[in-house]
């Protein structure tokens, strides 16, 4: 198995914190009360830990079986990722404050929970390191 190199461990600390802060970002703008300043901050840390996390996934290779060139399908949500953010800002740059919120909900969603989760999939790293 993989030992945790420094480059897997910014990534493993950004991926992680992003799953983390995600949902204080989201909840800072529900209910009745609203607090933007607190979205704002989590929201740019968020957006930091996912930029982050996407770009140390850039270096990282995969060991599994079904991967071409190094890169499994996991790393699809690396573009996914940039793509996301930038169209998150521009949404909320032209006024659009429910696709942005869309926007940003859906990359919680896919890029923090869903691979996340695939992350615990037997034969990869994190699978190893959280089960043994």
């Amino acid at each position: 198995m993989t030992h945790l190199t420094p480059l897997l461990a910014v990534h493993v600390t950004a991926a992680l914190s992003a799953v983390v802060l995600g949902p204080f970002a989201l909840w800072a703008r529900l209910g009745m009360t609203q607090r933007p300043k607190l979205h704002r901050a989590f929201g740019y840390a968020w957006v930091t830990m996912m930029v982050l996390a996407a770009s140390t996934a850039l270096f990282l290779r995969s060991t599994i079986s079904f991967q071409f060139a190094g890169f499994s399908p996991i790393h699809l949500l690396i573009p996914v990722t940039f793509f996301s953010i930038f169209g998150a800002f521009w949404y909320l740059a032209k006024g659009n404050v429910q696709m942005h919120k869309k926007t940003m909900q859906n990359l919680y969603f896919w890029a923090c929970i869903f691979t996340g989760a695939m992350t615990l999939l037997p034969g990869r790293l994190m699978n190893h390191w959280v089960f043994g």
